[in-house]
């Protein structure tokens, strides 16, 4: 049967697809045709356990522990090697090669340490692309065994296709697959992200490849039935769908937005009106709109520049890359961010920093990637732990000056030996060492713990981080880095004069500063208000209105480009509340 496939499928093509030394992450000539011949040989064939598992499943999110992250050694040697340099520090890499001798010598001689967590599966595959067709990690009941489910890639890759197989198989993990009908379903890890709740997130790309009149010849599901398979295999019991950009063709989400935890989503910016800024915003707007997050709150969305290609053209012309900083992968303590141009680079990994402080920010040169319209997550695959502990949290959000009281704090905890214990660690931001209060199970049903940080002072800042003890004797802490890492919510005040809200830094420090390019402008605010954001000259005479409308509490970054500016010394003016606030900033 295999060989009748391949002489369909080769013969539908423009040339071998096989021979090709790098396959896009687009449909390369052909494969779009050769679609429903795949599809056909794909749905007769029985791979792994084509009906859902029988108890309940959990998809962890991609902040969760790992056991690893698998890559296929394909094209673009260099940025493998990297990526497999930082990420065996945290975890296993499991690489599929064809030749693993080969691939020993390129990382040996990159002065990449493969003496330990480094594991070599020498097998069969097509492409780089291993988010999109690789196996995802679930849990049965919550915190139980690890399986892995395999959807139908979308593309007409037969080998990528068996890779969940060949990792299942390595790692004795057994693989659930939607590969037959009243099940199958077309998927793509880039297009895909969950919360490890329940919630998952995509473009409407899985409804267009699966819906009726799709190209593949797949069956006509329904939104209903899309969201059904993807609960029985999956446990997405709120799957969360967004209109395709019209500038990205792959239409995969993980190139402008990122779930950092359970409410926070960080989403690449454009200036406005160019590329696919209007919709994005658009879709952000839904998103907020008409769901919530976990535990009932609302989705914090904090902004990341997009940089335009070295030609500086953005994606709405025709000789464009689509460069992202939310194209990344967490491995455990470490992220590894793509970068660029150290003009754009610096504002975009500080940012990073300062939104996930503890962890490990790697920056890796993606230039020669980012024209396939892919980065480091896209060639990247996490591998769940197979011994979850799992802590799931929404953080505490700025308070009001209303709420200076005690501050509540509940997460999700659960290990399938139990819970021994729940701890709650909390310090004031100018303090060295963390106190403990211990959390108390409220809710057995639902594994909710709970504890108290007692009140602080107004204008306080508050870092914090909960660890919990299995029964079993398995300690982990959320979030993972801690206590380098934690959790930060700031206590309200109101200021009565000027001197008083300089020190509420509503305005933040601009950085970089001196700037030439993407600069971000920090805004920090007690309750949802008016912002107007002006750039002024030497000499006061407004140069640019940069933003004036409302703007949410907490903190959220505006953006500008120094590039358009002239070299010179600016004031950055800021109006709020019927106040003012001001910084110098260097344009060079």
């Amino acid at each position: 049967m295999k060989q009748i496939f391949y002489a369909c499928f080769f013969a539908l093509m423009a040339f071998s697809l096989h021979a090709q030394q790098i396959l896009p992450k687009g449909f390369a000539p052909g494969e779009l045709e050769a679609m429903p011949i795949y599809i056909q040989e794909v749905t007769s064939e029985v791979r792994g356990d084509s009906e859902p598992p029988e108890a309940p499943v959990r998809t962890p999110a991609e902040w969760e522990e790992l056991d690893g992250v698998i890559i296929t050694w394909a094209s673009f040697q260099q940025i493998l090697s990297e990526i497999v340099r930082h990420v065996r520090e945290e975890t296993n890499v499991y690489i599929v090669c064809s030749n693993a001798n080969s691939v020993m010598n390129y990382l040996t001689n990159a002065g990449v340490d493969i003496s330990s967590n480094v594991f070599f599966i020498e097998d069969e595959f097509d492409s780089i692309w291993v988010r999109d067709y690789g196996p995802n990690a679930g849990y049965l009941n919550d915190v139980g065994d690890l399986v892995m489910i395999d959807w139908i890639y979308n593309r007409a890759r037969y080998r990528d296709n068996r890779v969940p197989d060949v990792m299942g198989e390595y790692l004795d993990v057994p693989v659930y697959s939607t590969n037959a009908a009243p099940n199958d379903l077309v998927n793509t890890g880039g297009n895909f992200m969950a919360d490890g709740l329940g919630k998952g997130f995509s473009s409407n790309l899985v409804l267009d490849e699966n819906g009726p009149q799709n190209d593949f010849g797949m069956s006509n599901h329904s939104e209903e039935a899309v969201d059904q398979i993807m609960n029985d295999f999956m446990g997405i019991n709120e799957y969360i769908k967004m209109e395709a950009l019209p500038y990205d063709l792959i239409h995969h989400i993980d190139m402008h937005m990122k779930l950092l935890n359970e409410n926070t989503l960080l989403v690449g910016e454009y200036p406005e009106g160019v590329a696919d800024g209007p919709q994005i915003e658009a879709n952000i707007q839904y998103v907020i709109q008409n769901f919530e997050a976990a535990f009932g709150r609302e989705f914090k969305i904090v902004r990341m520049p997009m940089p335009p290609s070295a030609n500086g053209n953005f994606p709405d012309s025709w000789n464009a890359d689509y460069r992202t900083y939310t194209n990344s992968l967490i491995a455990n303590n470490t992220i590894i961010v793509p970068t660029y141009e150290e003009q754009y680079d610096t504002t975009a990994l500080r940012i990073w920093e300062e939104l996930m402080p503890g962890y490990k920010i790697v920056g890796i040169d993606c230039n020669d990637i980012i024209p396939l319209s892919g980065a480091l997550h896209c060639i990247t695959k996490e591998v769940g732990t197979k011994d979850p502990l799992q802590i799931s949290h929404v953080p505490l959000p700025d308070l009001a000056p209303e709420e200076n009281d005690d501050y509540l704090v509940q997460a999700v905890v659960r290990h399938r030996s139990g819970i021994s214990a729940v701890n709650l660690a909390y310090k004031n931001a100018e303090e060295t060492t963390f106190s403990e209060v211990p959390m108390v199970l409220v809710d057995a049903a639902n594994d909710i713990w709970q504890g108290e940080i007692p009140q602080s002072e107004l204008g306080s800042r508050i870092e914090y981080y909960i660890q919990a003890t299995a029964m079993s004797g398995k300690t982990i802490a959320r979030p993972l880095p801690a206590p380098e890492g934690y959790f930060t919510f700031k206590i309200g005040s109101i200021p009565s004069n000027v001197d008083q809200l300089e020190e509420s830094q509503v305005l933040g420090d601009i950085f970089p500063n001196p700037a030439s390019a993407i600069t971000a402008i920090p805004i920090t605010l007690d309750e949802r208000t008016h912002v107007k954001l002006e750039l002024c000259d030497e000499l006061g005479r407004v140069v640019d209105v940069v933003h004036n409308d409302i703007m949410p509490s907490g903190k959220e970054y505006l953006f500008i480009n120094a590039a358009n500016y002239e070299a010179g010394v600016y004031f950055v003016n800021v109006y709020s509340s019927g106040k003012k606030h001001a910084k110098k900033l260097v344009i060079l």
